[in-house]
């Protein structure tokens, strides 16, 4: 007789990297010991300094940087149209006090699964390269090409 548990898909690696609550606000306090930085900058360096795993998006750094203002942490100022942030002596002392986080988060990822997030990444890249400058002809071949794709992948899965 076969039960509930025979039926469960064998466990899998995740494909995205575990980042704990108060990540994002350690790594912007991190690299504000450094030097100044806009948002923008952040999010790079992060990614940067994580292999590429992990790039926290704008919707969880602007809030962040914003309570930290609040909180007296950081000062933001504008300059050239856009925000930078400098570390207050307040927010220098949080800094110091902890590790930075992003190679945790790296190691989160097995390492295989960090080319497969590459390449999604760059194959993103590609396709929205293709939407904006491809012709009729590129298009049809793109098309083609994606459902042949779709089609090796499912195939992939099907052998296990």
């Amino acid at each position: 007789m076969m039960m509930d548990d025979d039926l469960r898909l064998p466990p899998h690696p995740p494909l995205a990297p575990r980042v704990r609550r108060g990540d994002v606000r350690v790594a912007l306090l991190r690299l504000l010991l450094e030097e100044p930085r806009n948002g923008y900058q952040m999010i790079e360096e992060i990614s940067r300094r994580s292999g590429g795993v992990w790039r926290p998006s704008p919707g969880s750094v602007y809030p962040a940087l914003q309570q930290m203002e609040d909180e007296g942490l950081v000062e933001g100022e504008e300059s050239g149209g856009s925000r930078t942030y400098r570390l207050t002596g307040e927010g220098r002392r949080h800094a110091d006090e902890r590790a930075e986080p992003w190679d945790e988060v790296a190691r989160s990822l097995p390492e295989d699964r960090h080319e497969l997030r590459l390449l999604w990444a760059q194959l993103g890249e590609a396709f929205v390269h293709l939407t904006h400058v491809a012709g009729d002809r590129q298009v049809a071949e793109a098309k083609k090409l994606l459902r042949s794709t779709r089609q090796e992948m499912f195939r992939i899965l099907s052998e296990g």
